[in-house]
């Protein structure tokens, strides 16, 4: 039988084309092409804070690195669980992830009765990006040097202070309750949605006291707009050699935070190597590693998907049970 196709040479060549183009759009929708349009970082705190800027600086060299536009989306509101839950139910192709600060996953699972998501199930981790404590900072013009002063202070003015943090069972509200409960302390809580607004009524003076990222908090106790007492990390910080850790200081708290990327659960694995090993690259780039010491990261591990998740299941732990020792539930 002779091929009709043969006697059309044109409409050989026109399936062939067809044929091809409908290889390469296939072959361009697979992983091994990832990414080839925009992706989307949600970030749930509001711009300007620690995690904000430390997601700015990693989606733009991500972008350089991965040859693609890298967008941040902010989706501050109830403790991170807004931009969480909006990164949770993303479809998992990988264009739009999840950048977060540590306590929004792994200490909201203890705190709430029920999340609309599993941070667990919900989510395939893909890179830890830094890890540093939180500087316990007061207001300018309030008369203590020391931590042993702000607790003589405070206990002689019951529910007198206030203490801002960045959101119901934050970190930094629960490394305040964990002093307050060490120290016999009473003080009153102030939420924020994020820590850049906490830290601005700290320097105006609306509130007394706060536990701070140092990432966007060093500079501003170098300039002497508020002062430093003490660190959570378990060794001091370079930046703020002066500055002893909470250990040091007689109240014995270390606590680490990182930042971190995820993706949606069962987003292919294909991707998540991809975006793990950028991010592992972007993390050694001489560039990026002063702008992170510039933020005052000391810290940058490099980290498997695998090696990531065990931290989240670790701190998911250490956190429930300091929760637990507070007696702190949110509805």
């Amino acid at each position: 039988m002779t091929n009709t196709f043969l006697r059309h040479p044109l409409r050989a060549l026109a399936c062939g084309a067809l044929a091809a183009w409908v290889a390469t759009a296939t072959h361009a929708q697979g992983p091994e092409a990832y990414p080839d349009k925009p992706v989307t970082l949600v970030v749930p705190t509001t711009a300007a804070g620690g995690t904000d800027t430390i997601a700015r600086l990693i989606g733009e060299a991500l972008g350089k690195t991965l040859k693609q536009t890298f967008i941040v989306d902010n989706r501050p509101g109830a403790n991170g669980i807004l931009g969480i839950d909006l990164a949770a139910r993303g479809t998992p192709d990988g264009y739009r992830l999840l950048f977060t600060y540590a306590a929004a996953m792994v200490v909201n699972p203890s705190l709430y009765k029920k999340l609309p998501y599993d941070p667990v199930k919900d989510f395939a981790p893909v890179a830890q990006v830094g890890r540093g404590g939180n500087l316990l900072l007061v207001r300018q013009d309030l008369p203590v040097k020391t931590l042993k002063e702000f607790i003589a202070y405070a206990k002689a003015r019951p529910d007198k202070l206030s203490y801002c943090s960045w959101g119901n069972g934050s970190g930094g509200h629960l490394a305040m309750e964990s002093l307050k409960k060490q120290a016999g302390l009473s003080m009153m809580h102030v939420p924020y949605k994020g820590s850049g607004p906490c830290v601005q009524d700290l320097m105006g003076g609306q509130v007394d006291a706060a536990f701070a990222d140092i990432s966007s908090t060093v500079e501003i106790v170098r300039a002497g707009r508020l002062k430093a007492l003490a660190y959570s990390g378990p060794a001091r910080i370079p930046m703020l050699p002066d500055v002893p850790t909470m250990t040091e200081a007689g109240y014995p708290f270390t606590n680490y935070s990182w930042y971190g990327l995820l993706a949606p659960a069962k987003t292919p694995p294909a991707i998540v190597k991809r975006l793990n090993e950028a991010v592992n690259q972007v993390l050694k780039d001489p560039a990026v590693v002063q702008r992170m010491r510039e933020l005052n990261f000391t810290d940058l591990p490099q980290n498997t998907p695998e090696q990531f998740a065990a931290t989240i299941q670790k701190d998911m732990h250490d956190w429930g049970a300091l929760v637990k020792d507070i007696g702190l539930t949110l509805e």
